[in-house]
C-alpha cells in the first residue's frame, strides 16, 4: 500500500527509529484517527514512534525540514481532541519511552520518559512508601507526558492539586529538534520566568516534553472513605458545600447522578451502588490517622442533614475499592448505550452546581437529548456527558448545539470552560467565551516564541484571528 510520506522522508524516519515504528499502512494509522472523544477523527499521514529524546529530536528535525505539522500522543486517552494531527500532519507518539530514568526517596524526586504510564509510576513508588498526587481516571493507562501536556487533575485534586503543582523539571524537543530543559533539580528559578509553568497545560502546542522530573508525596498514614446515598442529586450537591464550607478538607469528592448509576450498574461494572437513587456522593479524607475519624463523623452528619438515606463507610481496603469503583468505570460503562460519547469539563462554583446541573437538565431536554452527571464536586469540575451516533448528522448538530449552550450556562455562572481535559479541537471554538482577542493575542505570541513555524499541533486550543479590516 502506497505511503503517504515521499519515499526518501519515510527511509530517513525508519533509519532513525527503527522499520516497524513508522507507520504509514491506512489499516493501522485508523487507531490514532481519534482519542477519547470519539467525534472527531482525522487519519494522520503517518505516526512515528521514537524510542529516546535523541530519536525525537531527530524525527523532528527531519519533519521540521519537510514543513510538516506534527502532533504528540500519548495514550490516547484524552477528550479533547487534542491529540489527532491536523491535514497532512504526522503523530510522534512515546509509546516506546516507558523508563523510569531516575528515583530518589530521600528528595522525593523521581525522572521518567513521556510514555510511562501514569499507574506504573505509583506501582514503583510503593515500595518507598511515595506516590505521585495527580490521579486522572484514566491513570490505569494515561501517560505522564499527556498528563503534562492536559495539566491533569483527577478525583483527589480538590486537596492535592493539578499536574503542574508536582513538575519540576521537563526536558522538551523544540518544533525544530532543539532540544531545552526546563527547570529541574539544582535550578535556581529566581529571576527566570516559570517556563515549566508555561509548558505545563500547552496541549502539545509548545513542543514535545520527552522527560519529565516529578514531585513525589509520602504515601498518607490513613484513609477513610464513605458513599452517601441520595434521593435527588440536588441533595447531593447541597452535601457538598456543607461540608467545605464547615471548614473539612476532603480529598475528594465525587457526584455520580441517576443516569450514570444506571448506567454502571447495568454493564459488566456493576459496583453495588443503589438502582433507585438520586445520586451517590464519594467522600474521602486521607493524611495522619489522628483526626481522621473525626472529619469522617462530621461528613456523614452533615450527608444526613442534607438527605442522604444511608450512608456506607469502608473499614478495608476491599471496601474502600469497592465504594470506589462505580465512579472509576463510570465512562466505560456508558461504551455500550451509544457509538459515541462526548464529556464535557466546565468548572463552575460549588454554590452554583445545583442550578447549573439543573441548567443542563433543561438542555438536554431541549435538544431531546440524554445527559449524565459524574464530576469532581468538590472543585465543581462538571463532567456532562452526551451519548450519541456521529453517524447520525442530525444528531451531531443536536449535540453540538447543546455542548455550546452548556459552556454558555457555566460560563454565565461565574465558571469557565475546562477544568482538566483541555481546550483542544472540541472547546477552541468556546474561547471567546472567555477570553477577549488582546488576550488570544498573546496567547498566539507564547506560542511562536516556542514554536515560530506554527509545525506544532497546528489547530488547537487557540481559535483563528478574526479577519481584520483594511484601514
Amino acid at each position: 500500500m502506497n505511503s503517504l510520506l515521499s519515499g526518501s522522508l519515510e527511509q530517513k524516519l525508519r533509519g532513525i527509529v527503527g522499520g516497524d515504528h513508522v507507520i504509514t499502512d491506512p489499516g493501522r494509522l485508523l487507531v490514532y484517527e481519534s482519542d477519547g472523544l470519539t467525534a472527531y477523527r482525522w487519519l494522520p499521514r503517518a505516526v512515528v514512534l521514537p524510542g529516546s529524546t535523541a530519536e525525537m529530536a531527530a524525527v523532528v528535525r527531519l519533519l521540521h525540514e519537510a514543513g510538516i505539522p506534527m502532533t504528540p500522543r500519548g495514550a490516547g486517552t484524552g477528550l479533547s481532541g487534542g491529540a489527532l494531527a491536523p491535514e497532512n500532519g504526522v503523530i510522534l507518539g512515546t509509546a516506546r519511552m516507558t523508563r523510569i530514568l531516575s528515583l530518589d526517596p530521600v528528595n522525593r524526586v523521581a525522572r521518567v520518559e513521556a510514555g510511562v504510564v501514569n499507574n506504573r509510576l505509583g506501582d514503583a513508588l510503593r515500595p518507598h512508601g511515595l506516590y505521585y498526587a495527580p490521579d486522572p481516571s484514566s491513570q490505569p493507562v494515561c501517560t505522564l507526558g499527556g498528563n503534562v501536556a492536559e495539566n491533569a487533575g483527577g478525583p483527589h485534586c480538590l486537596k492535592y492539586g493539578v499536574t503542574s503543582r508536582y513538575i519540576t523539571g521537563l526536558t522538551v524537543v523544540l518544533s525544530d529538534g532543539q532540544v531545552v530543559e526546563l527547570g529541574g533539580s539544582g535550578s535556581d528559578p529566581e529571576g527566570r520566568y516559570d517556563l515549566v509553568g508555561l509548558f505545563v497545560g500547552s496541549e502539545g502546542c509548545f513542543g514535545i516534553a520527552t522527560e519529565i522530573e516529578v514531585r513525589l508525596l509520602p504515601l498518607p498514614e490513613g484513609v477513610r472513605t464513605m458513599l452517601a446515598i441520595f434521593t435527588t442529586i440536588e441533595e447531593a450537591a447541597s452535601a457538598v458545600t456543607a461540608i467545605i464550607s464547615g471548614g473539612l478538607l476532603p480529598a475528594a469528592l465525587e457526584i455520580l447522578d441517576a443516569a450514570t448509576i444506571k448506567a454502571v450498574e447495568a454493564s459488566v461494572f456493576a459496583a453495588g451502588y443503589p438502582k433507585d437513587a438520586g445520586a451517590v456522593l464519594v467522600v474521602e479524607f486521607d493524611g495522619t490517622d489522628a483526626g481522621l475519624d473525626a472529619d469522617a463523623e462530621r461528613a456523614v452528619a452533615l450527608c444526613e442533614a442534607d438527605g442522604a438515606r444511608e450512608v456506607r463507610r469502608a473499614t478495608t481496603a476491599a471496601e474502600r475499592i469497592a465504594l470506589w469503583k462505580g465512579r472509576k468505570v463510570a465512562f466505560g460503562a456508558f461504551g455500550r448505550l451509544a457509538p459515541d460519547l462526548i464529556v464535557q469539563d466546565a468548572t463552575v462554583p460549588r454554590t452554583k452546581l445545583t442550578e447549573v446541573l439543573h441548567r443542563i437538565g433543561e438542555i438536554g431536554d431541549k435538544h431531546g437529548l440524554k445527559v449524565a452527571n459524574v464530576f469532581h464536586a468538590g472543585d465543581g469540575n462538571l463532567h456532562p456527558k452526551l451519548t450519541f451516533d456521529r453517524r447520525n448528522a442530525e444528531q451531531l448538530a443536536r449535540v453540538e448545539a447543546a455542548s455550546r449552550e452548556i459552556m454558555a450556562a457555566c460560563v454565565a455562572a461565574g465558571g469557565t470552560i475546562t477544568g482538566e481535559h483541555g481546550v483542544g479541537v472540541d472547546k477552541r471554538k468556546y474561547m471567546t467565551l472567555i477570553y477577549g482577542p488582546a488576550e488570544l493575542e498573546a496567547m498566539r505570541d507564547a506560542k511562536w516564541v516556542f514554536d515560530p513555524p506554527g509545525l506544532m499541533n497546528p489547530g488547537k486550543v487557540i481559535p483563528d484571528p478574526e479577519p481584520r479590516e483594511e484601514p
